[in-house]
């Protein structure tokens, strides 16, 4: 049985007289001594078990640790000058190698609901399958909703549906310290100017169906 990342982190430290160099609620990376992120075999950074994809985000060595589950932008900021290769560089560990894939919300949920369809669990287990066949290291399930509706209600669907995703993975064996949600409301549409009106018609809202969407992401090593 595969201990938790906590857990495992933990038990590296006491192993190697690790110290963490930090507060836990500062730092969501095991820290030895030498203030260095320890690190397994194969390179992966070890994770306490107050990891998130935001923590990360905020930590000195997220992007060292974690960048492919990072904006571009929090680890490439803008005019920033791009890095040059060293001359004979050494063959590096295998990185994440990531998939990601936008489900429309309505093949998951029926309209204005957080309950899974029978089709949306079937698409889901297709995604068990996938993560299956890989080491998985985590699984994102970001919610979004259509501007159909007030900002807080939609808020509180796009996190409902994500969390509805976590619960059907974790049922089908994908452990649930591996799942990751988030609800983006309203915040990020990709219909833009292209939809016009504000009435809730049968036209309206067929045309919002793509921000109606659940991203789901799946790290891990081959």
């Amino acid at each position: 049985m595969i201990l938790n990342i906590a857990k495992k982190s933990l038990l590296i430290a006491l192993l190697a007289g690790v110290g963490v160099a930090a507060t836990a609620q500062e730092r969501v990376y095991v820290i030895d001594a030498r203030d260095v992120v320890a690190k397994s075999g194969a390179g992966l950074c070890w994770r306490t078990g107050y990891w998130t994809p935001a923590a990360a985000a905020a930590d000195a060595a997220g992007c060292e640790c974690d960048k492919d589950l990072l904006p571009k932008e929090a680890c490439e900021p803008k005019g920033a000058a791009p890095a040059q290769a060293p001359a004979a560089a050494p063959a590096a560990a295998p990185k994440p190698a990531g998939e990601k894939i936008t489900v429309a919300a309505d093949a998951l949920f029926d309209f204005d609901k957080a309950q899974l369809r029978p089709e949306g669990k079937a698409t889901l287990d297709e995604l068990v399958s996938k993560a299956g066949a890989i080491n998985l290291e985590v699984i994102l399930a970001v919610g979004h909703a259509d501007r159909l509706g007030g900002d807080a209600y939609n808020q509180k669907l796009s996190e409902r549906r994500a969390a509805a995703v976590k619960e059907y993975l974790v049922g089908k064996g994908i452990e649930a310290n591996r799942v990751y949600t988030e609800g983006k409301g309203k915040s990020q549409p990709v219909t833009g100017d292209t939809c016009k009106g504000n009435t809730r018609t049968k036209a309206l809202i067929d045309c919002l169906q793509p921000d109606r969407r659940v991203e789901i992401e799946i790290i891990g090593t081959k």
